[in-house]
């Protein structure tokens, strides 16, 4: 089991934070399905503009599952404690740092990834932020800036120090962004300098390679991210391996046909039955490409106007997979 601060992890899989896809909605079928903690998405550190839709969503609530996980970005050392106690207020229980995202729009405010550039700088954030709140400060991170200034190490040994209680460490650097494989080499090395608990994370898309991370760098867990868009029951796989080395067990056609709709049913109550077909098809359409199908019947499902129309549309292609499958097993 894992610790972080009071709070004990049932298993070594969590959901990694990822914006725009794990929502409340998302995060509670991965819990159903095992991960051991799921991180919000990302949200400002400046609080002034949480008033929008999107940033309310994102904020704490006591009816998240515990250890309740909300991640700010950011880059002014005060700003990030005030938003860090703001969502302590809110109930968040784990207060997550982003020195992981590689997109433009964050890293052009010098904060993400861009972050791990200076070094003085997130010694002040981790600091600022650690001492502020009553609660563990956790930091996702990634190796470095760029493959010839990979200083995971160095910011690790850094967090530490301040009273950051976990890492999540991302195999890439800022300048990869989800280009080429992850390397866990650099992971292995932070593994082996720190005494906090250390997440891999980074092209994790089965049981048999989360696996094989955890060997491959000793980290104390294993965050998914990607890889859990369309098979959320990778976490439940990925347990069963780990704990009892079984071959991990394929969902059937009729709980894959519940999972989809208890998800879409949770995207509806949580968002509004106007909103939910928008919400609705960047995580069905992740189902139907583990299923198989094909660029054109994702292209058709994105089109639909309304969640029945949807739900129509799911039901005929389900039942056309089941008959070819039945026709080649005859």
């Amino acid at each position: 089991m894992i610790q972080i601060g009071k709070h004990i992890l049932q298993s070594r899989v969590v959901l990694a934070p990822m914006a725009g896809l794990t929502d409340a909605p998302f995060r509670s079928i991965c819990r159903g399905y095992g991960a051991a903690a799921a991180t919000a998405e990302m949200l400002t550190a400046n609080w002034q503009l949480w008033d929008s839709a999107k940033s309310r969503a994102r904020l704490p609530s006591t009816s998240w599952p515990e250890p309740r996980t909300v991640q700010i970005a950011g880059a002014d050392p005060n700003q990030l404690a005030d938003a860090a106690s703001r969502c302590v207020d809110a109930g968040a229980q784990i207060v997550d740092i982003n020195m992981g995202c590689p997109a433009k729009k964050v890293c052009k405010k010098a904060a993400g990834s861009a972050l791990l550039s200076d070094a003085k700088l997130v010694a002040k954030i981790l600091t600022a932020v650690a001492r502020r709140v009553p609660v563990p400060v956790t930091l996702k991170m990634r190796t470095g800036s760029d493959p010839t200034h990979r200083n995971a190490v160095h910011i690790a040994s850094i967090a530490e120090d301040a009273g950051v209680q976990a890492l999540a460490i991302h195999g890439r650097t800022r300048a990869c962004k989800f280009r080429g494989q992850a390397e866990f080499d650099t992971i292995a090395s932070v593994v082996d300098r720190v005494s906090i608990p250390v997440f891999a994370n980074g092209d994790i898309d089965s049981p048999l390679y989360a696996k094989t991370v955890l060997k491959s760098t000793g980290a104390a867990g294993i965050m998914i991210g990607r890889g859990a868009m369309g098979q959320p029951w990778i976490f439940r796989q990925t347990n069963r391996l780990l704990a009892t080395g079984a071959t991990p067990e394929i969902p059937s056609a009729m709980e894959i046909r519940r999972c989809i709709s208890t998800h879409m049913a949770a995207i509806q109550s949580f968002y509004g039955e106007e909103n939910a077909p928008r919400f609705c098809r960047k995580h069905v359409v992740a189902y139907f490409a583990r299923l198989g199908f094909s660029k054109s019947v994702q292209r058709t499902f994105n089109l639909l106007p309304s969640t029945i129309t949807q739900e129509e549309y799911i039901s005929e292609c389900l039942a056309a997979l089941n008959n070819n499958n039945r026709s080649e097993a005859a």
